[in-house]
């Protein structure tokens, strides 16, 4: 009797198992910085599509990377690459890398208070107000007010990012004020005439973004479609979905191709980031 109870309950999770993936579930983790446009993916994707539903999560790339690890996500969002030591981990947890898909492209920028009459920066000028150097605007062409940093948590892919490309590595100041999600940067930045911020290109409600120089002798360059695809803009960056390859297959890979697509590329538009260059495309 034991023995047949247990080959039922094993035959029930079998069934629920199936019939889970039957329902067309996908799950996506990751990375604030694309939770808006994965959303609106999501969103267009199950309006044509009744039979699936998609549940979006942000967190931060560093979590996305934790849940594709543990298995409790079928896609993460990234807003920076994979690190060695997250490749190995999947690799202990599903026998494989991870395979990485480009999705979007994206400027990140730096934000100020609509007020504030800075226009433009140069990366060294950047470097020394986020690690600390310059404190007060009035040492960049401002007005003689201290300076306030924003930033983002150090799960943050988009913090990574921005301290490898921007500090070269060095740490942000001690006094930079950490914020959950590139929105909740803005939004400070936004009441917050002596701030200062960065993020993705989709953000900036309130604020505005800054032109930024390569050095002193380069123009300043807005962050636009034209200059961050042709990488004039100096602090651009892929965005990207990675999976078990085990899952890139039926309704999943379906989703992934279409997000990919001209329908899938036009959204990545609308929100406010930049489509893939048609070469990136291919799978």
């Amino acid at each position: 009797m034991k023995t047949l109870i247990k080959k039922l309950l094993l035959m029930g999770g079998v069934l629920a198992l199936a019939a889970s993936t039957q329902a067309g579930t996908i799950t996506v983790k990751g990375s604030d910085t694309l939770v808006i446009l994965a959303q609106k993916w999501a969103e267009v994707y199950m309006a044509a599509h009744k039979d699936v539903k998609i549940q979006v999560n942000g967190g931060g790339s560093g979590f996305g990377f934790q849940a594709l690890q543990s298995q409790s996500t079928d896609l993460c969002d990234a807003s920076r690459p994979i690190k060695a030591v997250e490749q190995g981990n999947c690799i202990k947890a599903f026998g494989k890398r991870p395979t990485e898909y480009k999705v979007a492209v994206d400027g990140l920028s730096v934000y100020v208070n609509s007020d504030n009459p800075v226009n433009e920066l140069s990366l060294e000028q950047l470097e020394g107000i986020f690690t600390g150097r310059i404190k007060n605007w009035k040492q960049v062409g401002g007005k003689d007010m201290a300076i306030t940093v924003y930033s983002r948590e150090n799960s943050s892919g988009t913090y990574e990012f921005f301290k490898e490309h921007v500090l070269k590595g060095k740490d942000f100041l001690a006094s930079a004020e950490t914020k959950p999600g590139t929105a909740a940067v803005l939004q400070a930045v936004a009441k917050d005439p002596k701030g200062v911020g960065y993020g993705g290109a989709a953000y900036g409600a309130g604020s505005k973004h800054l032109l930024v120089k390569k050095d002193d002798s380069s123009p300043a360059i807005e962050p636009t479609e034209e200059s961050v695809l042709s990488q004039k803009y100096p602090i651009w960056r892929y965005l990207y979905i990675y999976l078990n390859p085990a899952l890139d297959k039926g309704e999943i890979g379906a989703y992934l191709n279409w997000i990919r697509s001209e329908e899938g590329q036009k959204i990545v538009k609308d929100v406010g980031y930049y489509p893939l260059p048609a070469h990136l495309r291919e799978k």
